[in-house]
């Protein structure tokens, strides 16, 4: 059994996986009100699903990019039930929740998160025939100006796009292609079954020391 637990942004989201099937997943927009959201959350996923704590296997949680506030939240949260139950614990990047999400396409894709002040993280993947989509750098933190103006070969586009930077997009890049609002969500159930492959396989974190992934503005 893994607990997934994702607070990288506003979009915030729980998840329960026993190895072959998700027994809960809960999903909400928080406003960056995640503080007093989480532990109640919790709460209600322990009391729907009638799972504790101490049948759990591992925990698994969005490490960043993503915003200080949500990510100290939930990597807090991750660790102290890692800790208190002896539990591994799994790191995965924010942005390789929403590209696990996304179908092969014929373009690379770029997966977005909205960072607040006009400002996005950003990251490029490319298709690998056996491994799916993986990591072409580092994820970036980012500008609409900056990034449309850098990624001008046909690409897919998919995470936090509203109706306007979908304007945006098409309007700098006609070929790019905007994978749709509902394969965009980045749902914990993806990382609860991200999490529980790397568990099984032993690529674990040590839960004393896993850090968030925070970006700054380059220069």
């Amino acid at each position: 059994m893994i607990l997934a637990i994702d607070t990288a942004t506003d979009w915030v989201g729980l998840a329960l996986h026993d190895g072959s099937t998700i027994l809960a997943e809960f999903g909400w927009r928080s406003r960056r009100t995640q503080t007093i959201e989480l532990a109640p959350a919790v709460a209600q996923l322990w009391a729907r699903t009638g799972v504790a704590p101490g049948d759990l296997n591992a925990v698994a949680v969005a490490i960043g990019p993503g915003s200080y506030t949500g990510l100290r939240v939930g990597l807090s949260l991750a660790k102290g039930i890692a800790l208190g139950q002896k539990l591994p614990l799994v790191g995965v990047p924010t942005l390789d929740i929403v590209a696990a999400s996304v179908i092969r396409l014929e373009t690379d894709l770029v997966v977005l998160a909205q960072a607040g002040r006009t400002r996005l993280w950003a990251g490029q993947y490319s298709w690998h025939e056996k491994r799916g989509w993986e990591p072409v750098d580092e994820p970036v933190l980012t500008n609409w100006e900056e990034l449309l103006g850098r990624v001008q070969v046909p690409v897919a586009f998919a995470g936090e796009i509203d109706g306007a930077a979908a304007k945006l997009i098409r309007r700098a890049n006609r070929s790019a292609v905007i994978v749709s609002p509902a394969a965009s969500v980045r749902r914990t159930a993806v990382l609860a079954e991200i999490g529980w492959q790397r568990w099984k396989a032993r690529q674990v974190a040590d839960a004393n020391t896993l850090a968030p992934l925070y970006l700054k503005e380059p220069g």
